[in-house]
């Protein structure tokens, strides 16, 4: 599969997420060529604040492998990481990380604090924007011009 393929599973957990009421953000953990986890956004539907989809596939892929490691998986989502979710990732060792749509209001990969480019981080994955942008972007904008 090509990371267009994994980015479309993760555009339809997104999909998913948007169908139960939350932000349509959806994330997959590839490993060996083979989907080791998936998720969308449950902060409403779990009343936490911390489960992003980035969050949770992480926490599935590492229950999955046997290892908070995750020194040979490679993590799609649709959108820009947050900072927490950044740090997830960094902790983790995601080998690549693939994304979406950008963040300029809360992204910290490429907008806002960079995490990766601090020098406190203690593991940079290798990055790959703009994967799947157009539809990420897409329904990222329809989910809140219908809540406004």
């Amino acid at each position: 599969m090509t990371a267009q393929s994994f980015m479309d599973l993760a555009l339809k957990r997104a999909e998913i997420a948007e169908s139960a009421g939350e932000v349509p953000i959806g994330c997959v953990i590839v490993r060996d060529g083979k989907m080791v986890a998936q998720a969308g956004n449950r902060t409403l539907a779990d009343r936490d604040p911390t489960a992003h989809a980035e969050i949770l596939a992480i926490r599935e892929a590492a229950r999955v492998i046997g290892s908070e490691r995750l020194t040979d998986c490679d993590l799609y989502v649709t959108l820009e990481p947050c900072t927490m979710c950044a740090g997830a990732i960094s902790f983790a060792r995601i080998r690549r990380l693939y994304y979406g749509a950008s963040d300029p209001k809360g992204g910290a990969v490429d907008s806002g604090v960079r995490f990766f480019a601090s020098p406190t981080c203690h593991h940079v994955p290798e990055i790959y924007p703009s994967v799947g942008e157009t539809e990420a972007s897409t329904l990222l904008t329809n989910f809140f011009k219908a809540r406004r």
